[in-house]
């Protein structure tokens, strides 16, 4: 019998495979406890993603060019200092908090890291898998152009090249230069990188704006080139990634989580709340409070034409004083602020309304004030999650309070989930408004009553896009093929995130399943776009919305108090 020969596999189904073989490996390593990023296993990895080509790694494929911009977004979300570590260990929380080492948080990432001596690092993890497949995917792409920087900083017959041991005594005389010289020495850190003068320059630009969180590209890049000749050498020094065996154990464990959801439910009933109904939103911390308290707290001592006009005075970071007033009158006017002291890193508010007047709100929201001013509802604002961590907070959030033997419900009366997502469909800052999440790599999908629908949000100067979303593995693995696939297919896709099938898988359980909240609780869901993978210039690496986020972010979270509040 003649078989024909199977048809070659597509760039998505290509890219497909190499996710899942991405995500094999890196479960397998973990549970072995170790590797060597430039090992067999590493190997595995490099190639997967090499395969892969994400869009956030841009030439991460090219031999000799360094990839910058990639470079930027990697180290912004890793601890300063770690590109000059050839040991790396992820551990748990087991105590550093309470030693001399000084923590060290990322500018993009809520995550404590500790330098422990010249050669080695210990990132924490608490939020679940997702933060361990980012952490080693940021390092695998860092080891990948570390290599690079190391091969253009050697030549044919092993001795360093004349621009790197000019590179070499900038940094041994203390890794900044002066104005008259710089650009001298990004001359020569441009025959290193592979880059024009031009794209160097832009990157070094980039990383003095984040000065407080990374050491600046002239160390950065010898430090990374340092460590990978060092292991070329064959000196003993091979780079190593670690995992403790506290970090194995607890995995999964939900025990960052349910700390965290216990206190917020022992501080509710504590401070006699326990019988409002309680509307829970997922938000950043800022937005909510600004929304019910500036208007009030300013009174008119701030001109300003609406909410949105108010929060962008209030993000200048010349209005810090603006900022502590608005705070300082919510602390005194029914907002409790609980720091996480758990591991979560997620901050929680709890917004009494009882103790605001309703008719002091701003027009611009719509509320019922003698059901307000009867209910008083409950509003209780969590911090972004980060992936799979959505799923055990929230798990956590929604199971009933033990209490002297005794099981007492949350009465949950709304979830709002305000999100920052890429979208396929538009540009930065427009919105989604998703109509089902669809987990990436799995048969899951989970379709959705939403209690929005882009009409809300009609006639806002944004344009707003309805659909399903993709809910994925991570940001940081996604090339335009798979996400074309998504959008062009009958998936009809219109935007990717990391924690929306994880809020909703949670969601339907305590729903459907163990009936812990209400069967008619309200479900809402509403994105901005921090980034279009699709296009070029516009992914996460090539910088922050900035002030382009105040509009849909506000705009999301007026429409959030109205449904709430109305």
């Amino acid at each position: 019998m003649n078989l024909e020969p199977s048809p070659p596999l597509t760039r998505a189904q290509e890219s497909r495979v190499a996710i899942e073989r991405l995500y094999i490996t890196m479960r397998h390593l973990f549970n072995r406890g170790f590797y060597k990023p430039s090992g067999v296993s590493g190997e595995e990895i490099r190639q997967a993603l090499l395969t892969l080509r994400p869009e956030i790694y841009g030439s991460v494929g090219d031999a000799q060019r360094v990839e910058l911009d990639g470079l930027v977004y990697v180290m912004d979300r890793l601890p300063k200092g770690i590109e000059a570590c050839r040991v790396i260990t992820l551990a748990s929380r087991e105590g550093f908090e309470h030693s001399r080492f000084p923590v060290l948080v990322p500018a993009k990432r809520r995550r404590n890291c500790y330098r422990i001596d010249a050669e080695q690092m210990v990132i924490e993890v608490t939020n679940g898998r997702s933060e361990i497949y980012d952490i080693l995917t940021h390092l695998t792409f860092m080891f990948m152009e570390a290599d690079k920087i190391r091969r253009n900083a050697i030549q044919e017959r092993g001795s360093k090249t004349r621009e790197w041991q000019k590179l070499e005594a900038i940094v041994k005389a203390g890794g900044t230069v002066k104005e008259e010289d710089r650009e001298l020495a990004l001359t020569y850190l441009s025959s290193i990188l592979g880059r024009t003068f031009e794209e160097t320059q832009r990157a070094y630009a980039r990383f003095e704006e984040t000065g407080s969180t990374n050491t600046g590209l002239f160390q950065i890049v010898y430090s990374l080139g340092s460590v990978s000749m060092g292991e070329l050498r064959g000196e003993n020094i091979d780079r190593e990634i670690n995992f403790t065996p506290m970090l194995r154990e607890r995995i999964g464990q939900h025990l960052y989580g349910e700390r965290w959801a216990r206190r917020i439910k022992e501080y509710i009933w504590e401070n006699g709340l326990q019988d409002r109904p309680v509307h829970i939103v997922s938000a950043n911390p800022h937005s909510v409070m600004n929304c019910l308290y500036a208007p009030i707290a300013l009174d008119k001592s701030v001109e300003y034409d609406d909410l949105y006009d108010l929060a962008l005075k209030l993000s200048q970071s010349s209005n810090r004083a603006l900022r502590e007033q608005v705070q300082a009158f919510a602390l005194d006017n029914g907002l409790h602020e609980l720091h996480d002291i758990a591991g979560t890193s997620l901050l929680v508010q709890l917004i009494d309304t009882g103790r605001i007047d309703p008719e002091l709100l701003s027009d611009e929201i719509k509320a019922n004030i003698p059901t307000v001013r009867e209910e008083k509802p409950l509003i209780l604002v969590m911090d972004y999650a980060f992936g799979e961590q959505a799923f055990e907070t929230m798990d956590e959030l929604l199971k009933p309070y033990e209490r002297d033997g005794q099981v007492y419900p949350l009465h949950v009366a709304s979830i709002s989930i305000m999100g920052k997502a890429g979208i396929l469909t538009g540009d930065k800052g427009d919105l989604m408004i998703p109509t089902s999440h669809i987990f990436e790599g799995t048969a899951d999908n989970y379709p959705l009553d939403n209690d929005f629908c882009a009409a809300d949000f009609v006639g806002a100067g944004l344009d707003v896009f309805e659909g399903a979303m993709i809910t994925v593995l991570g940001t940081s693995l996604q090339n335009k093929e798979i996400l074309s696939y998504f959008k062009n297919s009958s998936w009809n896709a219109v935007g990717l995130e990391m924690e929306g099938a994880h809020y909703q898988k949670a969601i339907q359980a305590h729903v459907r399943i163990r009936q812990s909240i209400p069967a008619n609780v309200k479900v809402r869901y509403a994105y901005y776009a921090s980034d279009n993978p699709l296009l070029t210039g516009a992914t996460l690496a090539s910088g922050s919305l900035g002030s382009l986020g105040v509009k849909p972010t506000y705009l999301i979270t007026v429409k959030c108090l109205e449904k709430i509040l109305g």
